[in-house]
């Protein structure tokens, strides 16, 4: 008998009652408190140097503030994304934004005390046995202290960013929750949101793609002077922070949240350009077999098939099951514990945000998945892939919460490695090389996207950024360094762009997380360089592999590649080796087309 699945996920378990929560109120009101206490100890410490016990306690209480605010921040963004005009959720979000600004406080006051702490006790109090999973999180805390404006003025920062900074990225959601795309349903007009109106941009109908492109690019430039306003005062508050803290390269905050050096990224980016021209042939492929000279850029993610049976999401269930059970039995238990319990938020209805995320409840050691479902083998990947994170999220779930937090780059390795077992499973039970083909489109969609995609958005935002230190830029200048960064990234592979790019993603406008973007391509080629591991050695490698995943938050990337993998990612070999692995996949593509 097949299983069946909800589409809705159960947030009641969680805190009964949504938005209006009276349990989730008082474990904020609960929250708020502790914060308050450990930031009023701080503060009243003065230039004193803190003794042991005083560091034990605030690191002890500490750790408390911070798995309590990633469980509030995880449940907020979830009744925000379910329904973008709930007005309670949106005013619990800037409450949860006030309390993350006085625990920045907090730790920006606690980071500067372990500083002030003479190397010789500091050594003597961190290196015992107990605090042995959070040394390094310790210590790097410990260097960044250095590395930044005193305490009292990165809190007025802090402070000033709740309606400044913080702001404008929330108003960036209400510009989306705006945007109401007209469209014929059975010859009736729906407005349909805007996560809805993505799913219709890689319909196997050319038409239909078509129809959305032009109306998808027609909602943006509606929005485009807002939007570029928002992302004009985001990279500017960034950049006069920076600027205080005398800080002059941008990406100098998101290499050392993602713990990863810059040899590292240009080594990664440079082994990427070398498999651009193996993508642009699979391009050229597929325009062919769409009956096209070259493909536009909504065409780039659209099936092969004319016709694609939609599949259905109890089916898409056991394919990533049974995918995840050929790798490890913990993380098919995962899996089938998120389906049957109902951590899965799919349905295709208005209101929801657009995008899919994974967040974790470390309290009450529970995951939530947010995706709008409509049938693609591109929903199928991105199931799979936030199940990836959910299954990361569990293997750390019982360390110190400093432990637990692993930057967002080793985040996407794992959630691009459970991709890879589903492409990889899927591709071994094709029935014929009609499957087969789409099944490799598939794979190879998602090369172009984060070697070509992904790159174009760094090129985009690596100039933007050298552009917004003179001035703010216009729509039109946004328009154009979009469009002149995916014409470098793509090469000439493509017989239209998307100008209003820029517009339309949200991870630019994250402020959580600057250059939202390289981490992906990251974690998708440390990913494929992990399942070549898998394949030789066979069914061991997973014990291993959750070592990997459960170290992800007290190592450095290069520390981590070589204690696990005995690998040098700083150095080009390992990068290349991977995009080799990745392309490969275009050899067979070409060969089932024919040519």
């Amino acid at each position: 008998m097949k299983p069946s699945y909800s589409l809705k996920w159960d947030l009641e378990t969680l805190f009964p009652g949504g938005s209006s929560s009276s349990e989730y109120a008082s474990f904020i009101e609960k929250t708020e408190a502790l914060c308050s206490s450990l930031l009023q100890e701080l503060q009243a410490t003065g230039d004193k140097l803190p003794d042991p016990e005083r560091l034990t306690e605030w690191t002890d209480k500490l750790q408390d503030v911070l798995a309590s605010l990633r469980e509030a921040d995880a449940f907020v963004s979830c009744i925000t994304a379910q329904d973008m005009g709930d007005k309670r959720a949106i005013a619990w979000t800037e409450r949860i934004q006030t309390l993350s600004a006085r625990f920045r406080q907090a730790t920006d006051l606690y980071d500067s005390q372990i500083a002030s702490v003479p190397d010789s006790q500091w050594q003597q109090w961190s290196g015992i046995q107990e605090r042995a999973l959070i040394a390094f999180p310790l210590n790097e805390r410990r260097d960044s202290a250095k590395d930044k404006l005193p305490p009292a003025l990165e809190a007025v920062a802090s402070e000033l960013a709740i309606n400044g900074y913080h702001g404008w990225g929330e108003h960036y959601n209400t510009i989306v929750g705006r945007i109401s795309i007209p469209w014929d349903e059975n010859g009736e007009t729906v407005q349909l949101s805007v996560g809805q109106a993505a799913n219709k941009l890689d319909d196997p109908d050319p038409s239909v793609r078509d129809l959305m492109a032009s109306k998808w690019e027609e909602a943006w430039s509606e929005q485009a002077d807002l939007a570029a306003d928002t992302l004009n005062r985001l990279s500017g508050f960034r950049l006069k922070l920076y600027e205080m803290r005398g800080w002059h390269d941008p990406l100098r905050e998101p290499l050392r949240m993602n713990r990863m050096s810059r040899e590292t990224l240009d080594a990664m980016w440079t082994a990427v350009e070398g498999g651009i021209e193996p993508l642009k042939r699979y391009l050229a492929l597929k325009a062919k077999r769409l009956g096209k000279e070259k493909l536009t850029w909504h065409d780039v993610d659209a099936p092969i098939a004319t016709s694609q049976a939609k599949i259905p999401y109890d089916e898409a269930a056991v394919l990533i099951t049974d995918a995840f059970a050929q790798f490890s039995p913990e993380m098919v238990k995962l899996a089938e514990t998120a389906f049957a319990d109902r951590w899965i938020e799919a349905e295709d209805r208005p209101g929801k945000r657009p995008g899919g995320f994974c967040t974790s409840f470390p309290i009450n050691r529970q995951g939530r998945i947010f995706m709008t479902y409509s049938g693609t083998p591109g929903n199928v990947s991105t199931l799979a892939h936030e199940l990836g994170h959910a299954y990361h999220g569990e293997l750390v779930e019982d360390l110190p919460p400093l432990a637990q937090d692993y930057a967002m780059n080793v985040a996407e390795t794992a959630s691009t490695f459970a991709e890879a077992l589903v492409g990889d499973a899927l591709l071994r039970v094709a029935q014929n090389d009609e499957e087969k083909l789409s099944l490799l489109d598939d794979r190879l969609q998602r090369a172009v996207a984060f070697f070509m995609n992904i790159r174009a958005r760094f090129l985009f935002e690596t100039r933007f950024y050298e552009r917004r230190a003179s001035g703010m830029l216009e729509v039109s200048e946004l328009n154009e360094l979009m469009v002149a960064a995916q014409k470098e990234a793509f090469g000439d592979a493509l017989d239209s762009w998307h100008p209003h790019f820029w517009a339309a993603k949200l991870h630019f406008y994250i402020t959580d997380v600057p250059f939202y973007n390289f981490p992906y391509t990251f974690g998708y080629l440390f990913s494929a360089g992990l399942v070549a591991v898998a394949e030789r050695e066979g069914a061991g490698f997973s014990k291993r592999y959750d070592q990997l995943l459960k170290d992800t938050g007290i190592m450095t990337v290069e520390q981590l590649a070589k204690h696990h993998l005995d690998v040098a990612l700083d150095q080009p070999k390992f990068w290349e080796d991977a995009v080799a692995r990745v392309v490969a996949d275009v050899e067979v593509f070409a060969e089932l087309c024919k040519e």
